[in-house]
Parts: structure tokens; sequence; C-alpha cells
């Protein structure tokens, strides 16, 4: 059994809360693609976790976990995480987690392009997390990368870092009048950060595929979400790798193998971090009081999130986009005492109604069609069967799976890891 939980809107779903509770039915989680620009937030019985790198299968002991090639990894962030993790008491041995030989190293140089470019672009920045996640990728398909399994070669991996760093050098010194990079100091980063994890660093095909062919389960987690995809999300402001389900198997490092089940991931209500249209945007009082309602705050940068309605034209996209077979909805709980609930059920486009998602300099240009449902009120986090909810809410749940065409197996009622229930 392979199965994907994937975004299916803008990212910040709740994929780590849902990937962390179906964990316990899988041997293997790995992650397939994306850095540390985005965060899965997971709260257990040990407190809460802010994941950025780690697939969120970490805090089962039990499963064993996968950074996979179609990743780009920060190795002194991912250094740091594992410290965090241990100073809670979770241990990370070599056994419980394991780190694909063709994975990208996100290289200091990295984050520095980032910012130096979105200092370049001024207002017309696209909202980047600094993170180095372009920079990097950009590198990675111009065959100018360093990876993982080149720690295991540091001859071959000097030479070619110095030359990397002479290239590099064209950019941030004569491009952008900074300070030039130092071979020496990046091969001396990697030294530092990159000996930590040699014992961890193994061929991950290998390893996924002789669990498949044995029967072993395996769990694929997304970052970000499907509007976020580089190819079919909102371009430019975009990430800068496939977070579409049908690339689960390729970015973990399995390509020739299939997905069995595909899990999506959507918000109760709508949220968005970094620039781009978005279309059911609440603002003033509105936006201030469902943001801190449901925290809605980046988990990797800390960053409020932009937040709306449930964009039902969005949804029924991404949901086509990665290929659902079944859908978890978080956050309901967010949304008790709300009167009305707000759903954007299609855009005005130069007068017209729609319900297709269009391209950017179109949808730069759509106005929200509100719908309001009737709200419900009380404490839901205590239900665990779906007739155990309000009748509103109920309707409400039934609502969204037929205005997205995918049905609703799991309904998140808090952020705990039991406070959630599956409606099969």
């Amino acid at each position: 059994m392979i199965t994907a939980v994937v975004g299916i809107n803008w990212g910040d779903e709740g994929k780590g809360r849902m990937v962390d509770l179906l964990a316990s039915q899988y041997d293997i989680v790995a992650r397939y693609q994306g850095g540390n620009n985005a965060g899965h937030t997971v709260v257990n019985e040990r407190g809460k976790f802010i994941l950025n790198l780690l697939p969120s299968g970490i805090l089962r002991p039990e499963t064993v976990n996968v950074m996979g090639p179609g990743m780009v990894i920060d190795l002194e962030h991912l250094g740091g995480e594992l410290a965090s993790l241990r100073e809670k008491g979770v241990e990370v041995g070599a056994d419980h987690l394991k780190i694909s030989d063709r994975a990208t190293v996100c290289m200091p140089y990295h984050p520095l392009l980032d910012g130096l470019e979105e200092d370049r672009m001024g207002e017309k920045k696209q909202g980047s997390t600094r993170r180095g996640i372009g920079p990097v990728y950009s590198d990675k398909y111009m065959r100018k990368s360093v990876r993982v399994g080149d720690l295991l070669f540091r001859d071959v991996l000097k030479e070619r870092l110095a030359d990397i760093v002479e290239w590099k050098n064209l950019t941030v010194e004569k491009g952008y009048g900074h300070e030039p990079l130092n071979a020496t100091a990046m091969y001396d980063w990697l030294m530092r950060f990159g000996d930590p994890i040699m014992d961890n660093i193994c061929d991950t095909t290998a390893l996924l595929t002789e669990a498949d062919d044995s029967g072993k389960s395996i769990l694929l987690e997304a970052q970000l979400g499907a509007l976020r995809d580089l190819d079919f999300g909102i371009f430019p402001y975009t990430s800068s790798s496939c977070t579409l389900a049908a690339y689960a198997p390729l970015g973990a490092g399995i390509p020739a193998k299939r997905l069995d089940n595909i899990v999506g991931i959507m918000k109760a209500y709508s949220s968005a971090v970094g620039g781009g249209p978005f279309v059911c945007e609440f603002s003033g009082e509105a936006a201030h009081e469902l943001r801190e309602a449901g925290g809605e705050y980046g988990a990797a940068t800390g960053r409020p999130r932009r937040v709306g309605g449930f964009d039902v034209v969005a949804s029924r996209y991404g949901v086509q986009l990665q290929g659902a077979t079944e859908l978890a909805v978080t956050k309901l709980d967010v949304l008790s005492g709300m009167a009305q609930i707000p759903v954007c059920t299609a855009y005005e486009l130069d007068g017209e109604r729609i319900d297709r998602f269009p391209l950017e300099p179109a949808l730069e240009k759509c106005t929200p069609v509100y719908e309001y449902l009737p709200g419900f009120t009380g404490d839901i986090t205590g239900c665990r069967k779906f007739s155990e909810l309000p009748q509103a809410a109920q309707d409400y749940v039934r609502y969204l799976e037929d205005a997205v065409g995918c049905h609703i197996r799991y309904v998140s009622v808090g952020a705990d890891r039991d406070q959630y229930i599956d409606r099969n």
C-alpha cells in the first residue's frame, strides 16, 4: 500500500497533523519534495512540534522516516530540527531516519541569493520565505548543485564545490555587488553539518522498493498545496517544486511504483502565506478574528496568514490536480460560533460569473461570489462521531463534499492527535 498525503489549496492545510495521525497505520513515511520553507505542526502528548524538513512520522517511534531525492535539504536547519526534537525527548537514530544520497543540499548561498533578489524586486517581490528554495532548485536543474551523497566522496566534493562557488560569484559579487563567497568556508560548513548525518545517508530507492515488494506500507508526504505547484499553481507565486501527488513516487525515489490512495487535505476555510492573487481573502476585522481564532501564522516564518471563506473554485481545482481519492477537512472547530459561514462558490470576472480556476492575469481581476450557510455553536473538540456534530456542522461538511466532488473521510475538530472524526 502506497498512499500520498497532499495539500488541496495554498499549503498550511494541516498535512502534518494528518500524516502524524495516519502514520500509525504505515511502516514508512517519506517526504518527497520541498525544503524548510514551510512547516508542519503536530500536537501530541509530548507537546507541540513544528517540523520543516523532517517527515511528520518522525514522532512515531515505530516508523522509518525518509527524506527523498526530490527534497532540498538545508543541513544546518536539519541539525537544529533534530536537536530540538531531542531536547523534547524524541530520539532520532539512523534506523529511524533515512536521507537520500540523491537529495539536493541547500547551501548557505541559496538563502543569501533568495534575499538579495527579493530586495532587488522591492514592491514587486514574490513573497519568498528567503529560505533559498528557488535558487537551490534552479541550481539543481542547471546541474550545478551539491547532493547529500557527495559527502561520501570528499575529494571530489571539494573540487566540485570550488567550481560551483567560482560560478556563483559571478552572480553574488559581480551581479548583486555582495562580498564574494569563499569555497573553503562553504566546504567547512558542509563538513560541520554533514558529519552528524553520515550514518543516515543511504540509497532510499533501494530501501523503499524492497519495502514495497515485501508488503510494507508507505506514506508519502507533500509540502505546500496544489496551488503552489510550479506548473499548475498561481505562477510565479508558487514554490519551485512539484507539489502534486503525481510526482510523489518520483520525488520519494520510487518512480516505478504507483499510488494506491491519495488523501487530500483542505481547511474548513481558506488561508495562504505569501503574495499572489487570493480571491476569497477577508480584510479588516473579519480577517483578524478568523486569523486569531485559527492561529493562522506561518509555521516556518511566523508570518500572519491571509484568510478567507472556503473557496469552492480553488478547492475543486486542487482536488482535480491531486487526483484525490478521499479528503480530510481540518479546523472545523475554528468556525464554531459563527452565525453564518461564508463560502466562495464562484468568481466574477469582467462582469461574468465563472466557476473555473483561471490563469493568474485573469485571477488578479476576479472577485468572490459568496453564499452564506447556517453556522453552528458549541465546543465540538470532543466529538468523535460525525453524528455528534451539530446538524449545521454536518450539513456544512456535506456541502463541501458535494461542491468539490470528493468524499470527505476525515474531519479534524481540534489540534490534538485524537481530535478527529473518521466518517468511514
